[in-house]
């Protein structure tokens, strides 16, 4: 059984020697801007799964796939020469999620952004149904900033408390 780090060693080499064969060998004119995210092996070393994003339209993405599809069999003799390991693993070309992913995030983003405009610009203008701060500040009392019954500030509950006080 192999260790975890000489498979993520291995899926980094292999990442880089993918892109770099992409960018200087592969002279497919289906492949369009082809970038490779990320790189998976597994633990027997066996299969490497390569993610990677295209940048256009649903069009351009097809045919890069069958760019790479064709381009396979290069990129894996590439990868083997290479790493020097014992045996190659196979190559999966997985487009990644990860764009698709942002946008839907973006998407909602926007949506709560339009959200509160809308919010903020009904409540525009509007009063608060209490008070403005509606916490205690430190050193105030229950009674200090409360009104009395009849809505006059409690001038009734300040005499009382005086009152007796002074008794």
């Amino acid at each position: 059984m192999t260790d975890n780090a000489r498979a993520r060693k291995l899926a980094d080499r292999i990442r880089e020697i993918v892109a770099e064969t992409l960018q200087r060998r592969i002279k497919d004119p289906r492949l369009g801007y082809v970038t490779i995210t990320d790189t998976r092996v597994t633990g027997d070393l066996r299969e490497a799964t390569v993610f990677y994003t295209v940048y256009g339209d649903d069009e351009e993405r097809a045919a890069s796939a069958a760019a790479l599809e064709s381009a396979k069999g290069v990129l894996r003799s590439t990868v083997g020469r290479e790493t020097g390991v014992r045996f190659t693993p196979t190559l999966t070309f997985v487009p990644d999620a990860l764009p698709d992913n942002a946008r839907t995030i973006e998407d909602l983003l926007a949506k709560a952004k339009a959200k509160d405009a809308e919010v903020r610009e009904v409540s525009s203008g509007k009063s608060y149904a209490g008070d403005a701060d509606p916490y205690r500040k430190p050193g105030e009392s229950a009674t200090d900033g409360a009104e009395g019954a009849d809505g006059d500030g409690g001038a009734d509950g300040d005499a009382k408390g005086k009152g007796t006080a002074a008794e």
